[in-house]
């Protein structure tokens, strides 16, 4: 059951988000590091294209964060100071109305400090007449009122910048869809524009397609590759080579729109799309190469848990198979996260040890807590993590073996179907009732 190659999709999710081009800096004061951490997210590296007959070059986005990380805390004031002196003649910024800028410095203003997504998006680009190959460097500190009783502040955090030549090629980034139907047709958004300051010779294309859509053939110089194990294959590889030229400034689009069709056991689907440049030239900003289309369905999935009913007599061990089903109609894939789709949480009944625990079971205490036994026999409760992915009409069966210490007649385990994080009913599910059951060792006659 496990999906091949499910980095491809976090490669191609993370590109949108330039996944590696990240450094979190950590400024917090010692009196106040117990308590919380105020953090400071930006690129630690940027290429810029120089810009066409000596003019300055296109704007990229870099987006800045501040955040800290104890809910306990209320954190305001929060100021990022940007230094960007150092890249005098070599690029050039535009500030965003929470920064106010005093020569090259500016100080950008978060009257509240969120736990994440915190945000500042300023617009970079090469100077005019800046050469390739030329470096300079960003700067940051930032500090920020908390209400244990102090300041949050700390050491300072950078971005390199180096202004490059060569194509610059953009997908833009499709908004998501939901409430779509089963059996019905989405188009899905495509263009490319090449912000770089050379041609780009031939484009690649590659579509990673969730099962729930069908993009067909896209074009004739496309080929379709099914991926994953077994007989049901979770996603679809679409390879497409262009020789189209997309000259600096020019766009670039399929030669026919790309519209998906959806299946009838389609639920959160998605198409996880790259490009490239072909001919051996590299892309000089490929963060921008990936984008993701999410296609939400309506749809619904049944999920059930079956417990069991086993006897024996003291000192004998028995089996007790523990079984999930999805009963339909649509399949639930967590194709992008890796995340199990659900987990089977099992407490021990009475009498009974455990002696044989399934592959994908983790021991608990009895309140769901770590086990710390180097075994894992013996726990009072078990949680089994289900698959990234379950087909429509699938069954996952986890085997227990029991040894019966006592016999305690009827005595009842709770078998429960719940999320693999918190406590949150499964949306997609329309029939709940049948998300618990008990395994029962020596039930009453």
């Amino acid at each position: 059951m496990r999906m091949p190659s499910a980095g491809r999709f976090a490669r191609l999710g993370a590109a949108v988000t330039a996944a590696g081009l990240v450094t979190v800096g950590m400024a917090a004061t010692p009196a106040l590091a117990d308590s919380d951490t105020l953090w400071i997210a930006a690129p630690y590296e940027l290429a810029l294209p120089k810009g066409l007959d000596g003019g300055q070059g296109p704007a990229a986005t870099v987006a800045l964060g501040l955040y800290h990380d104890n809910a306990d805390h209320r954190v305001t004031d929060g100021r990022l100071t940007v230094d960007a002196s150092a890249l005098t003649g070599i690029a050039e910024i535009t500030w965003p109305e929470n920064c106010a800028p005093a020569g090259a410095t500016a100080v950008c203003s978060f009257p509240e400090v969120p736990l994440t997504g915190g945000t500042v998006e300023l617009k970079i680009r090469a100077a005019s007449g800046a050469e390739a190959g030329v470096t300079g460097r960003i700067t940051y500190q930032a500090t920020a009122t908390t209400d244990a009783g102090g300041a949050l502040g700390g050491p300072e955090s950078s971005t390199d910048i180096r202004v490059v030549s060569g194509p610059d090629l953009v997908l833009n980034q499709p908004a998501p869809v939901t409430g779509v139907k089963p059996l019905s047709t989405v188009p899905v958004p495509f263009s490319v524009v090449n912000n770089g300051n050379e041609p780009a010779n031939g484009v690649q294309v590659t579509f990673y397609v969730t099962r729930g859509l069908d993009i067909g053939t896209v074009a004739p110089q496309c080929t379709s590759t099914p991926l994953g194990e077994g007989a049901i294959k979770p996603f679809t590889q679409v390879d497409c080579a262009f020789d189209d030229v997309v000259e600096p400034g020019g766009s670039f689009t399929l030669p026919s729109p790309l519209r998906a069709k959806v299946a009838p056991y389609a639920l959160g689907e998605r198409i996880d799309i790259g490009v490239a440049t072909r001919g051996g030239v590299e892309d000089v900003s490929p963060e921008s190469n990936g984008a993701v289309a999410s296609i939400g369905v309506r749809n619904t999935a049944d999920f059930a848990v079956r417990g069991a009913r086993v006897s024996g007599a003291a000192g004998e061990t028995v089996k007790a198979e523990l079984t999930f089903r999805n009963r339909g109609p649509a399949w639930v894939a967590n194709l992008g996260s890796g995340d199990p789709v659900a987990a089977v949480d099992l407490t021990v009944p009475a009498g009974a040890t455990v002696t044989t625990v399934p592959e994908n079971c983790e021991p608990r205490t009895l309140d769901g807590g770590w086990w710390e036994n180097e075994v894992r026999t013996g726990a009072p409760r078990y949680l089994c993590q289900l698959p990234m992915w379950v087909a429509e009409k699938q069954t996952v069966t986890f085997p227990f073996e029991l040894r019966i210490d006592t016999v305690v007649r009827g005595a009842k385990g709770a078998v429960t179907l719940k999320p693999p994080y918190g406590d949150a009913p499964f949306a997609f599910d329309p029939n709940v009732a049948n998300n618990d059951a008990k395994l029962v060792l020596n039930p009453a006659a």
